[in-house]
């Protein structure tokens, strides 16, 4: 079992970035570039669902944007985002869920996915 997961969004941090992407969710769902976003956020905050389950499970959640994620691990940059990340004690990073399987799952397929993948 991982030390914890990392999830990522394909999305940069920051205010500004923030309201460009919740606007584009909003205008252009289909095109929005992170489904993780898309899927475990409404228009302005995390879905109770997806925040309810994170809690529940047997190791800490964290979550990084973009911008955060290459400046932590730069190493990982060119890693097609979204994905979660299994965190070692040692802090190595090992591929959990990747951009398609994430791409590919609404909310209940995500929480299916970690649910399997951490049994």
């Amino acid at each position: 079992m991982p030390q914890r997961l990392l999830f990522v969004y394909n999305a940069d941090a920051g205010l500004l970035a923030g309201l460009k992407d919740t606007f584009h969710k909003i205008l252009s769902p289909t095109t929005y570039a992170c489904s993780l976003c898309a899927v475990t956020y409404g228009a302005t905050s995390m879905r109770p669902e997806w925040r309810a389950f994170i809690r529940k499970l047997p190791v800490p959640v964290e979550f990084l944007h973009r911008d955060e994620f290459i400046r932590d691990y730069p190493a990982w940059a060119r890693h097609r985002l979204p994905a979660a990340f299994a965190v070692a004690e040692t802090g190595t990073l090992k591929p959990f869920i990747e951009a398609e399987e994430m791409n590919a799952a609404d909310l209940n397929g995500l929480v299916e996915l970690v649910r399997q993948k951490l049994a």
